[in-house]
């Protein structure tokens, strides 16, 4: 087993529902507590970790606009879900030791950083968990994308797509037994068959920059570590 980290700088996209755990909805401090110990012992490995953290176990935006909430007013909402999130993950892992900086795409001095790019890298070399909230503060974009634009910006070395299930699947594996699961895909592939992977702009974002993505399973204790020490888990999409 390798004990060298394969990538100097990640970002994780976590959604909002990871935080949830066994509750359905909210968040559970048994779930903030754990991620936290898991990316406790990633850090050990010298790796810098940047999060950027959903919102759907509180307020989805795109849903709530189908229920005929303006779209704006609801993607708005969905970002300030986001910073309650985070400001939830900040707490775990402050507890447990990890020193953290919260940046938001939206202004909230009383709460967290503005995003500041060169800033947001500077913590990260200082060995700071950085946890990128509010998306992209714009309207119409969602949390993948986010993930895509900052890993870019910060110039990370993979984004960390972690899920409930183990990689990639032709269809649900929840309800479709024949469902194959994608060791390896290219984005073009992800794209045309419109697998529920992230949207078409963060894969496009992706694409464009070659930031390779794997998709992993954040439920089984350790993955966040294999993954970044290069273990052959989920499905790797470059």
């Amino acid at each position: 087993m390798r004990n060298k980290a394969a990538y100097k700088r990640v970002v994780i996209k976590m959604s909002g529902e990871a935080l949830q755990g066994r509750r359905g909805y909210g968040i559970d401090p048994f779930m903030t507590e754990k991620i936290a110990k898991e990316i406790k012992e990633t850090k050990k490995l010298g790796v810098q970790i940047a999060i950027v953290i959903g919102g759907g176990n509180i307020y989805r935006g795109s849903t709530a606009s189908g229920q005929g909430v303006d779209r704006i007013i609801a993607d708005y909402m969905g970002m300030l879900a986001t910073v309650i999130n985070g400001l939830a993950l900040q707490d775990a892992l402050e507890k447990a030791g990890v020193m953290t900086r919260v940046q938001t795409a939206i202004e909230m001095q009383e709460l967290a950083e503005p995003y500041i790019r060169r800033k947001a890298v500077r913590h990260l070399e200082k060995g700071r968990v950085v946890i990128f909230v509010a998306g992209t503060g714009n309207p119409y974009f969602s949390t993948d994308t986010a993930a895509s634009l900052r890993a870019i910006e910060i110039e990370a070395g993979v984004i960390l797509k972690a899920t409930k299930v183990d990689g990639v699947y032709s269809a649900d594996p929840k309800k479709h037994k024949s469902a194959k699961k994608f060791k390896n895909l290219k984005y073009i592939q992800v794209l045309n068959k419109g697998l529920k992977v992230m949207d078409a702009t963060a894969v496009s974002l992706c694409m464009d920059n070659h930031l390779p993505i794997v998709v992993f399973n954040l439920l089984k204790k350790g993955n966040i570590k294999r993954v970044v020490l290069g273990e052959k888990i989920g499905t790797v999409i470059k």
